[in-house]
């Protein structure tokens, strides 16, 4: 397995970042048939998402966003590929504060 390990300091506070992190879900789900579940807590929320060859867990904060994940055999392969564009992504949304 291959794994990809994203840190994202920002200003964004809990509730905003929640919402970014919920929106983030919803388009995996809807483009990539991902499975992602939602788990909010007092100051740190967890999303875990797999499917399609990727398993991971995206900890959301008031000041970070963390994401880890594992690739399976086939989707290792585009490890770069998927990196560069979950990097991109949360790059995104930590300038959107």
């Amino acid at each position: 397995m291959s794994d990809i390990q994203i840190d994202r300091p920002h200003t964004l506070g809990l509730p905003t970042a929640r919402q970014h992190a919920r929106l983030w879900a919803d388009k995996a789900q809807a483009k990539f048939g991902v499975e992602c579940r939602y788990e909010e807590g007092a100051e740190r929320d967890v999303l875990h998402f797999s499917g399609n060859g990727i398993d991971g867990q995206l900890q959301v904060s008031a000041d970070a966003l963390q994401l880890r994940a594992s690739l399976g055999f086939l989707a290792a392969m585009f490890k770069d590929q998927i990196e560069a564009k979950l990097r991109a992504q949360f790059d995104d949304m930590a300038a959107a504060a």
